[in-house]
């Protein structure tokens, strides 16, 4: 019984590991793109990150734990350690960014409108800094996020029925409040008579279209709280799991300790 926490840390630093390549190979795979774009040479770094800190820990606890070795088993408890303190701290700050803001719907129709003033200001200063903002515009310009509504031949009214994402909702298109016509889902003619600064921004180009907008950026924002929320909540349960790795290998160590003491013991014995 006192070994079997051994082998569970041994299985599941295994199954880590082999996670963990697949990973790292698909980090350097972004990295290494000739003709990758800019967004995805941005994402590479991070999952790079992931992928050999989640090679070395499993190598840490799968040596530590199937060959006994007592220091390697002490790295891993304590990255687990740091791995637990990061998800915890993760997942109450993402509650806090994304607990404001909601987008209004359009005259009771399926499209939304976002307002970047309606999410928390910590979240709005950073898609609102400049440096920050060129990235992000540059990945978006990039993944062709407005192709798929370029291929619609809607009318008006079906357009606004449309499930047209907060992206698309606030980069593809002016704000209705414009008052622009309607020539496809990406090309509105027309004069403004609105004082949203939206409305002069906006351009029919394929290159312009509404990424200078704040509309785009509440957009942005809208789909970073959508998606922090579903994160935080895959954060909770994989904080159990970790969380019960993390007792098994205590007492992985504790076995480790106690089979060098009772060593001792014997050799001093015979000696």
């Amino acid at each position: 019984m006192v070994r079997l926490s051994n082998t569970m840390i041994g299985v599941l630093n295994a199954i880590t590991f082999l996670l963990s390549v697949p990973i790292l190979a698909g980090g350097i795979w972004l990295r290494q793109r000739a003709d990758g774009t800019e967004c995805e040479k941005y994402l590479a770094a991070p999952v790079i990150a992931v992928g050999v800190f989640l090679m070395l820990v499993s190598i840490a606890g799968l040596v530590g734990a199937c060959c006994r070795v007592t220091c390697l088993l002490w790295f891993y408890l304590v990255a687990m350690f740091l791995l637990i303190v990061v998800l915890l701290g993760f997942t109450v700050f993402a509650f806090v960014v994304t607990n404001k803001g909601a987008g209004d719907a359009v005259s009771d129709r399926g499209i939304r409108e976002y307002r970047l003033g309606d999410y928390s200001n910590w979240l709005q200063k950073r898609v609102e800094s400049s440096k920050n903002w060129n990235k992000i515009r540059g990945c978006l310009a990039d993944s062709k996020v407005c192709r798929s509504l370029e291929d619609k031949q809607d009318t008006l009214s079906r357009f606004l029925r449309d499930d047209v994402s907060p992206i698309q909702s606030g980069c593809c298109k002016p704000p209705v409040s414009c008052g622009f016509t309607f020539s496809n889902s990406t090309q509105w003619t027309g004069t403004s008579n609105s004082t949203d600064p939206d409305c002069a921004t906006w351009g029919n180009d394929a290159a312009t279209l509404c990424y200078g907008c704040q509309s785009c950026k509440a957009g942005v924002v809208a789909t970073v709280r959508r998606d922090w929320k579903r994160i935080a909540i895959l954060n909770i349960i994989f904080l159990v799991f970790i969380i019960i790795v993390y007792s098994v290998g205590c007492c992985a160590f504790r076995n480790n300790r106690r089979d060098h003491r009772n060593s001792g013991y014997k050799q001093g014995a015979y000696a």
